[in-house]
């Protein structure tokens, strides 16, 4: 028999209606509360009939028995944070607003009213009964079509959703953070959080898809279980944001619909990381044992490796110190680290936006004798697009610079470069950089190079 060894973790409650499809409602809220690192409980208002493509029907439970899920939950359960979801009528709005007001625990109300495919999900006679619900959220996540019913503001830009967030907070709400992925703000989404301390705003680069089945359901459940950590309301927003568009960009493709959001892309990622620096350590060993130094620049070389989900500079593993030349061949300086690279894992992040599946990628010396090498690879070869004069980009420097760089070189090719030339410049030493999506396709490329450069 074996000792037992519980978890604590903090409970959030969730209580909102059933997505048939998995991807909304209270099937997200449980995922993304266990991604979390809460423990998810929930209480049901409505079946949906619903998929990828839309609502086909909903079927509202009697409030007998929701009360009773209510009752269930929050006389056994230490219930740390509560997100509201869909509501569906006026009845259960007034019947969760008075338990709300017995919570000693942060309230997010996520006022769902239509679903992301335009199917009605809350009765028109419910809107007004949101306003005393509104009063004792903690913080409250309206888009901008939702913001525009609770308030009578039409949110069009930052000014107008600011002025949304502050009515909000006259009815009551701690804070209230309105939503921009329905305004049309060009390539950028702004989210703006109105609080006691002001307004701040979070802005990220918009996602170019339409699969954002779920998003708000999963933005609220993860804001909830930040505020279960104890974490601050604006901070939990901060990370719930950052959080939301990863799992819209690696969202899933299931359904005949645009697909759903990934929910637990923040533990694949950090399950990908293992094998990834792994991989990572693997091509360091097969370049020292190949002495690849008549390819490692002034500089020194540099291995990197980004797991699937891999969307920052501390998510990319790679050498720290780099790998440099000796008297009796290459060495990495030290092991390997995330984070551990700057240059390098940008340009790999940068990649990454035009060619999600690269993986990995090394920096290497470019001179005459490595241009006749690169010369006739069955791969393309691309120079970097250091773009031109008046550009904006090209003012960028450091880490920024070269993800941009990368971004733009890749953007302008006709097939995804397998190898990128970036010549000479003020204050860098030429390097070739060389790209792949498996880290024995970088070995094999790298070390092709190292056979070819000997032959000339």
């Amino acid at each position: 028999m074996r000792q037992p060894a519980p978890v604590s973790r903090p409970v959030v409650l969730t209580v909102a209606g059933s997505d048939s499809g998995g991807g909304a409602g209270i099937q997200a809220d449980l995922k993304t509360i266990e991604a979390g690192g809460g423990f998810g409980t929930s209480v049901v208002t409505a079946v949906t009939a619903q998929h990828t493509r839309g609502v086909e029907s909903s079927f509202v439970l009697p409030l007998d028995e929701i009360e009773a899920q209510l009752d269930a939950v929050l006389g056994d359960f230490d219930v740390r944070a509560v997100k509201t979801g869909m509501l569906a009528t006026g009845e259960v709005v007034e019947a969760v607003t008075d338990r709300a007001r017995e919570l000693d625990a942060p309230l997010v109300v996520d006022p769902v009213m239509v679903a992301t495919s335009g199917d009605r999900l809350l009765a028109e006679a419910a809107e007004r009964a949101y306003e005393e619900l509104v009063g004792e959220a903690t913080v409250v996540t309206p888009n901008a079509d939702e913001a525009a019913v609770l308030t009578g503001v039409d949110v069009e830009d930052e000014s107008s959703a600011r002025e949304a967030g502050e009515a909000l907070r006259e009815m009551g709400a701690e804070y209230a953070l309105v939503k921009g992925g329905h305004v049309d703000s060009g390539d950028e989404v702004i989210d703006t959080l109105v609080g006691p301390e002001g307004r701040e705003t979070f802005t990220h680069a918009r996602v170019d898809t339409d699969a954002t089945h779920g998003s708000g359901c999963t933005l609220s459940s993860a804001i909830a279980t930040h505020l279960a950590h104890d974490e601050a309301p604006a901070a939990a927003v901060g990370d719930a944001t950052w959080f939301m568009e990863r799992a819209v960009r690696y969202h899933h493709d299931v359904g005949q619909g645009p697909g759903a959001v990934h929910h637990l892309v923040a533990l694949r990622e950090r399950a990908d990381r293992q094998p990834t620096q792994e991989a990572v350590e693997e091509l360091v060993r097969a370049f020292v044992d190949a002495d690849v130094g008549p390819l490692v620049p002034e500089v020194g070389t540099n291995v990197v490796g980004a797991g699937a989900y891999a969307e920052s500079g501390d998510e990319v593993v790679a050498v720290e110190g780099r790998i440099a030349r000796t008297l009796s061949g290459v060495e990495p300086t030290r092991g390997t680290r995330f984070g551990a690279s700057s240059h390098v894992g940008q340009f790999l992040l940068g990649a990454r936006e035009v060619d999600p599946e690269l993986r990995f990628a090394v920096n290497l010396r470019f001179d005459d004798r490595v241009e006749r090498a690169l010369d006739g690879v069955p791969w393309p070869v691309a120079t970097a697009d250091g773009g031109s004069e008046g550009d904006e980009a090209d003012e960028e420097e450091g880490e920024r610079g070269e993800f941009t760089a990368a971004r733009r070189t890749l953007t302008a090719a006709s097939r995804t470069p397998r190898a990128v030339v970036n010549p000479a410049r003020v204050g860098y030493e030429p390097t070739t950089l060389v790209l792949a999506r498996e880290a024995d396709v970088l070995r094999e490329r790298t070390l092709t190079l190292l056979d070819r450069l000997e032959e000339n």
